[in-house]
């Protein structure tokens, strides 16, 4: 497989790339700025965050994003107008930062969270997944979850993946009507690598990005690796798009401590692949 090629750099820390409206959407997180970047290698600011910083990213059916204000641990909601307004509160149920966010078709939010300090090393702590109704009420998807992050929804709405990053798994829920989950289990457990975000393909396979693993992971379900992505620093999320969904684009960075991003080492790198994007997000 080719080496990504450089679409954008100078970056602090890209996170939560998202494919939507024929662009690539990202959080450069430590920046306090969501970006679009088009076909054309073209980046704009859409918004910035005062004093806090986005991470996840999803759209609502009626086309009204949704972004992780992460320190306030709060979901926004960005109306036609430009304005930012609270879409939810997650400080009851998010132990630290508020982080990965996936949004499903009916529009409801399944959100992760730190759990602990993370850059301050504190010892790491089991967590909630939030699930967020339409109206933004708020309630667990489901509880004792080792640093939840990088979520996927298979393409029939019914199974729920998400990373465990502190437990170096994929974990798998059943998605019922109401989008209340089921069915815990443990969907790949993965060695020498830990889990940020990830994005799937229609054989059902898991793109993961490793921090500690310099690269992006295929993993199938029972944890079977087919294919490695090297890259110069760490990955730490990947999409699958482009017009045939065939791009997997990698935010990189060398480092994701807020107070050694200052270098501005991010990027969003890209690689053809073979099998195209499926799913959500």
């Amino acid at each position: 497989m080719p080496s990504p090629r450089v679409l954008l750099d100078s970056l602090r820390f890209p996170e939560g790339p998202r494919w939507h409206d024929d662009a690539l959407w990202f959080s450069d997180m430590h920046d306090g700025r969501v970006v679009r970047l088009d076909a054309r290698g073209r980046a704009e600011t859409v918004f910035a965050l005062d004093g806090d910083e986005p991470s996840g990213l999803g759209w609502l059916p009626d086309g009204r994003l949704l972004v992780v204000a992460m320190h306030a641990r709060k979901v926004l909601r960005r109306e036609r107008d430009g304005r930012l307004v609270p879409h939810a509160e997650l400080g009851a149920l998010a132990h630290f930062h508020a982080n990965d966010m996936v949004v499903d078709a009916a529009g409801r939010a399944y959100v992760g969270n730190f759990g602990f300090d993370l850059n301050a090393g504190a010892e790491p702590r089991a967590t909630n997944l939030a699930l967020v109704h339409p109206d933004g009420r708020v309630e667990t998807a489901s509880p004792d979850m080792m640093f939840p992050n990088g979520t996927v929804i298979t393409a029939d709405g019914e199974t729920l993946i998400v990373g465990e990053s502190m437990a170096a798994r994929l974990t798998a829920f059943d998605v019922g009507a109401d989008g209340r989950l089921s069915n815990r289990r443990v969907w790949a457990q993965l060695e020498r690598a830990i889990p940020d975000g990830i994005c799937l393909d229609a054989d059902g396979a898991i793109w993961v990005a490793s921090p500690i693993s310099k690269g992006v992971l295929r993993v199938r379900e029972g944890g079977a690796v087919t294919d490695r992505i090297e890259v110069e620093h760490q990955a730490y999320a990947c999409m699958l798009g482009g017009a045939d969904r065939r791009t997997l684009y990698i935010c990189t960075a060398e480092t994701h401590d807020p107070s050694k991003t200052a270098a501005r080492s991010g990027r969003i790198e890209a690689v053809e692949v073979e099998v195209p994007g499926a799913g959500l997000p």
